[in-house]
């Protein structure tokens, strides 16, 4: 029968640092709160290898008393709490006495340290729980805490890190959130000898935002300032326009400690509801002060979650908050006209929810990448290889509607096609375009139609009638009527395009002058450097610009109408939530979206010769009777139905 025995020390001290130390980050984390907790007004951390290696933390607080250094190091060792009563009215951002003694138990430690009144300072040595050095030395005011090769003694933990960059990353954007909750304190952040990071500390919560997020963010922010019977809270959101695929850019603070709560950001995302489109998440930065009392900050080990008394109230309030400071405010979003002579009229754009056949179209996208389709049997080279392109100046970052019709009359292939299949409309017609809101099914009766309609003969006798609302053309053919949406047709033309270039591997860029300027997050400059070879043979070329700053100076050629900004930026945002083996795909269905925004809208008058090149190229492709979207692009209408509707039939 196994004997039950007590754990030695070391073994303790090694479980209990599986719970606060996880990765270099969470050293950083913990060192960091204990000198704002000392009154810092300066910290700075350098790091090597991601903090693996190296951990360096200074800054110019109270220090450490000498006979106290070896006492700081002991498990549940504190001088932030001294009975069970004080957990109801914690202040500090540290109080449990885990930090020092689990970082000790799993790196090598160095601390410097000297208070204010002493003459010299302490070098304190600590190497797996052990003492190894306590002697005294020429210090500055203050503290130095030195971390080197953090999970030395336990290799397992050490071998589930990431790499060095993806580990430095977390720490830039803890480093971040840091500077964002104390904009009183200078912080500096030097990553392998490079500073990423240097805060004033001047308290300006604005120009925080500007340091850390760039200039776009920062010129579309709302103010928050409001006091409730409960918390105060101040800081900014962003506009509706200013969004992103997941929640990295959700800051909230409370009494100084950044924190995840599920109540604070559902009350937030629903504040912003009716205002942004499904599956985006709004920016913030919001510091809220609420009374001790009324929170619990003792519910997990590294104090990143917390526990509300009064969970309603506070829900309730804050969206009232947000949903107010976003109510009775102008957003619309200024175009600027960048073609003197482009003839269709600009429309702001607006986003949806997935369309119906939204799985199909994954399902098609998948198959075409798989290795028994007959794509990968013809062209057995890997689709995402990098390709050679020839750059093709352009004056403008657009083009007008003519010049693209232009471009399929050129590229059309004259070639005949199979009878297909066309969805007949019997009860309604709805626009391909996008509607606010959830996505509405269309009602369809589906009927086979033995039609030649798009074959090169049948093209000859066409009779095109016109344009029903500046998005439908009409188009007669023997004795039925067609219903083709412009805007779902020249996506889908757009979309097989690109498709065949990739197959070919043909793409060609246009530069763009003045280059798109971006400001990343370590995040998305991580899945920037992942993903650059299949960027590249896309088109893009992507250039550093200096700090968190990337400038765009090529774009794909046959998508200058799109606003790249915003579709690069939501392409890396779903790049964060993909592996290796799914990026091909994933960058097939951000093909497709490009597509669709690059198509010429409804509500655009273009002209019937314009028409007749688009429903001529649609008549090369393989399937062009749905969208990238799997809507339908063309409907049919036959002359029976039409006089059983004006009841010439009975």
């Amino acid at each position: 029968m196994p004997q039950i025995q007590l754990l030695d020390q070391q073994t303790i001290d090694k479980i209990a640092a599986g719970e606060v130390v996880e990765r270099p980050s969470s050293v950083v984390k913990e060192l960091v709160e204990n000198a704002i907790d000392a009154k810092a007004t300066a910290i700075t951390v350098e790091i090597k290898e991601g903090g693996i290696s190296f951990i360096r933390i200074t800054d110019n607080g109270c220090g450490i008393e000498k006979e106290q250094i070896p006492l700081a190091f002991l498990r549940h060792s504190t001088s932030k709490i001294k009975h069970v009563e004080d957990l109801l009215n914690i202040s500090s951002l540290g109080f449990r006495g885990e930090a020092l003694s689990s970082i000790a138990a799993v790196a090598q430690v160095e601390l410097i340290t000297k208070t204010y009144g002493d003459l010299t300072g302490i070098r304190y040595v600590i190497e797996g729980s052990k003492e190894i050095t306590n002697e005294e030395v020429g210090a500055p005011e203050g503290t130095t805490f030195l971390v080197k090769n953090l999970f030395y003694n336990t290799p397992v933990r050490r071998k589930f890190l990431k790499t060095a960059q993806t580990e430095g990353g977390y720490i830039a954007d803890l480093m971040e959130r840091m500077a964002l909750s104390h904009p009183e304190v200078s912080f500096k952040f030097i990553n392998s000898g490079q500073t990423k990071l240097h805060t004033s500390g001047n308290g300006n919560k604005k120009d925080l935002v500007y340091h850390v997020y760039g200039r776009d963010i920062t010129s579309s922010l709302i103010q928050i300032d409001q006091k409730t019977e409960l918390f105060e809270v101040t800081g900014f959101i962003g506009k509706p326009n200013v969004s992103r695929g997941n929640r990295n850019y959700e800051n909230y603070f409370i009494n100084g400690r950044y924190i995840k709560s599920a109540l604070l950001s559902k009350a937030i995302e629903e504040g912003y509801k009716g205002f942004m489109m499904q599956h985006q998440y709004p920016f913030c930065v919001l510091y809220i002060q609420i009374n001790s009392e009324l929170i619990d900050v003792n519910v997990h080990p590294t104090k990143m979650e917390l526990r509300f008394t009064q969970n309603e109230t506070i829900y309730k309030s804050l969206y009232e908050i947000i949903k107010n400071a976003l109510s009775h405010r102008e957003f619309i979003p200024q175009v600027p006209v960048s073609d003197e002579k482009k003839q269709c009229e600009v429309r702001p754009e607006v986003k949806t929810a997935p369309e119906p056949f939204e799985v199909r179209r994954l399902n098609d996208v998948r198959k075409a990448v798989s290795v028994d389709s007959p794509y990968e049997r013809k062209y057995p080279e890997r689709i995402h290889e990098n390709t050679n392109y020839q750059s093709a100046p352009v004056q403008n970052s657009s083009v007008s509607a003519n010049r693209v019709f232009e471009r399929l009359a050129k590229d059309k292939n004259e070639s005949f096609k199979p009878k297909q299949t066309v969805i007949a409309a019997t009860k309604e017609i709805v626009s391909n375009e996008c509607v606010p809101g959830e996505a509405q099914k269309p009602v369809y009766e589906q009927q086979q139609l033995d039609t030649d309609f798009l074959t090169e003969d049948a093209r000859k006798q066409h009779k095109i009638i016109g344009q029903l609302f500046d998005t439908y053309w009409l188009v007669e053919y023997e004795e039925k009527l067609f219903i083709i949406d412009q805007h779902a047709a020249h996506e889908k033309v757009l979309y097989e395009k690109t498709m065949e270039k990739l197959k070919e591997k043909s793409f060609t860029s246009q530069t763009v002058s003045p280059p798109i300027i971006l400001t990343l997050n370590h995040e998305e400059t991580e899945m920037l450097e992942k993903y650059k070879k299949e960027l590249t043979s896309f088109g893009y070329e992507i250039e550093p610009f200096g700090g968190k700053e990337y400038a765009i100076t090529a774009i794909p050629a046959d998508f200058s109408d799109v606003d790249m900004k915003s579709m690069f930026i939501d392409m890396l945002d779903d790049f964060t939530n993909i592996g290796g083996a799914q990026a091909p795909v994933m960058i097939m269905e951000k093909v497709a979206s490009m597509s669709c925004k690059a198509a010429v809208k409804g509500h655009s008058r273009i002209s019937t010769q314009e028409a007749s090149h688009l429903i001529d190229t649609l008549l090369t492709l393989e399937n062009p009777y749905q969208c990238p979207h799997g809507r339908p692009t063309i409907i049919a209408m036959s002359k029976f139905e039409i006089e059983k509707k004006f009841k010439r039939i009975v």
